[in-house]
């Protein structure tokens, strides 16, 4: 039977006979293509490149730009790199992947790491991508992964798949004598990662890897010690609560003992956020400038911040910078045409810095307050003039943006970045991505208080990244302090918002693939249906409601 398929990189239909892989139809397109394809769309569903089609339909090719060919470009580079330290090494040493780190992911193994292990590890995976070896996949049922994952002495993930109850099928993936389980996708064969570099760091190893700014080359090596020490921290506060793997907090759920971890996670972050107001004091500075990426916590961070000042002796003036927004006849226009308010030229950063400037200097200031209705600025609400002891407290993605910062001195500011840094994994090489994390807080906050379904958040996701990747990640390095916001239990908090409008996706709709991978995330957690325990001043308030700090 031939089948017709529409393939979208190309405006090409291609006919094929039914049965035939994803992979042959690639072949016949991939000249085509700006970057070499990892993974597929076949009627908005995520496949690997070894699907088989059997009907007519739309294919569109995903390479390393996307976040879903990104997590299986990333998961079959580990795979290779766990084959090649395993053949250079002994199957005995253990791989533990941590965290996405300096533009790589920072892993740790059981063995002493210098120049030539790295050396040795490298020209074997250079080996392994050069005879394209087959990556194989087969599924077991949870009993079968269970033994298996008693031969491969992987406690973490029998103990996982104990725990969890709506899972009947485990992929497995083989590399010659390589077998782990992994949650995810594989590319067909090693020839497929082409691009990477280990590089030495502490006490691991920092996997580098393409980012999706650049699918065509290895990210530039970027030093993030700050955001290491941030990790570090998140690593030591799960051993304190004693969760450092989702069978922990599973476990927890399960024999409902959550209490105590609801009350710790919140102490931690009291006692981080009191420690920042004590460095703002010391320090004298008269400006704190609060940074993070969406859905961070900045606004219940910022004014939990603010308390701890005021016990300190030393009152606030809260600012955001959207009341800075350029009126509708200044605005700019992104490479769409449509209005950018991402960027820092959506900001009037004269203004912004004249008031700053005019209130540290002892004036009296006329505050603008942005009207988003009729898109302009509004004065005469916010007369405002310094008193004694106070400080400007100023939250936005552009905090951190010199063009922002240009009419204060260094010496009189201090900044904050937050972001929700994951302390728990799903095994010793399946990690939680921080991203995933945060793009779940933003779908159950938008929908609960913006009027927002799934589809819509999922839809602007990618747009919200790219603005990351511009207006916040490049000034990272320049804050005095990082904050973690994440509570180590809140995925599955936010399960038993978010699994019911990932559901409504239909499968026709362009977003169900993402929505589809998303569930298939969060079937590893239990949910926690019985939230009224977690404090009502807690971050993860802002996004599931109840609080009494953001209303």
């Amino acid at each position: 039977m031939s089948i017709r398929l529409n393939v979208l990189n190309t405006n090409t239909v291609v006919e094929c006979e039914e049965g035939t892989t994803i992979e042959t139809i690639l072949k016949k397109v991939e000249k085509d293509l700006k970057y070499p394809a990892i993974i597929a769309k076949y009627d908005n569903a995520y496949r690997a490149l070894t699907h088989e089609v059997h009907h007519d339909g739309t294919l569109e090719f995903l390479d390393l730009s996307n976040q879903e060919a990104g997590l299986v470009y990333q998961n079959s580079l580990v795979l290779i790199f766990i084959k090649a330290v395993h053949d250079v090494c002994g199957k005995k040493v253990l791989i533990t992947v941590n965290n996405a780190l300096n533009k790589g992911l920072y892993i740790t193994i059981t063995t002493k790491v210098n120049s030539q292990l790295v050396e040795d590890v490298l020209k074997r995976m250079h080996e392994l991508v050069d005879q394209n070896i087959i990556i194989k996949k087969e599924h077991m049922t949870k009993d079968a992964a269970q033994k298996l994952a008693i031969k491969l002495k992987q406690k973490e993930t029998f103990e996982m798949l104990h725990s969890i109850t709506n899972i009947d099928d485990v992929e497995i993936y083989s590399l010659e004598d390589e077998t782990q389980i992994f949650y995810n996708q594989m590319v067909p064969s090693t020839g497929y990662i082409t691009l990477f570099d280990i590089k030495i760091y502490h006490n691991g190893l920092i996997l580098r890897y393409p980012h999706a700014g650049d699918p065509g080359k290895v990210a530039e090596y970027e030093e993030q010690k700050k955001m290491y020490d941030a990790y570090s921290e998140a690593t030591k506060w799960g051993q304190l609560m004693e969760t450092n793997f989702v069978t922990d907090l599973n476990e927890r759920i399960i024999y409902e003992n959550l209490d105590d971890l609801f009350l710790m996670q919140e102490a931690l972050h009291e006692k981080r956020i009191s420690d920042i107001a004590d460095m703002i004091v010391e320090r004298k500075a008269r400006v704190v400038l609060i940074c993070g990426p969406s859905s961070s916590g900045k606004t219940t961070f910022a004014k939990r911040l603010c308390i701890h000042l005021g016990v300190n002796g030393f009152k606030t003036l809260y600012l955001g910078t959207d009341d800075y927004y350029k009126e509708k006849s200044e605005r700019v226009y992104d490479e769409n045409g449509e209005p950018d308010l991402e960027s820092i030229r959506a900001i009037d950063v004269s203004l912004f810095g004249r008031n700053i400037r005019d209130l540290l200097d002892g004036k009296e200031v006329d505050l603008p307050k942005f009207d988003f209705g009729k898109t302009m600025k509004v004065y005469g609400q916010r007369i405002t003039k310094l008193e004694k002891n106070q400080l400007i407290v100023i939250e936005g993605i552009h905090a951190m943006n010199d063009l922002l910062l240009a009419e204060i001195d260094d010496a009189e500011e201090f900044k904050i970045y937050i972001s929700p840094f994951t302390p728990i994994a799903i095994d010793h090489h399946n990690r939680i991505s921080a991203t995933d994390a945060r793009m779940l807080r933003r779908l159950v906050r938008d929908y609960k208080f913006r009027n927002s379904d799934a589809r819509d958040t999922i839809k602007s996701w990618p747009k919200v990244r790219r603005s990351e990747d511009v207006n916040i990640f490049p000034f990272i390095s320049k804050a005095d302090v990082f904050f973690n916001s994440n509570c180590i239990y809140e995925l599955a908090v936010l399960k038993k918002y978010a699994e019911h409008l990932l559901k409504r996706v239909r499968r026709e709709e362009p977003e169900y693939a993402e929505a589809q991978r998303m569930l298939a995330f969060l079937k590893y957690f239990d949910c926690i249906y019985d939230e009224s325990r977690i404090p009502n001043n807690s971050i993860i308030r802002e996004f599931i409601g109840g609080s009494v700090i953001v209303k």
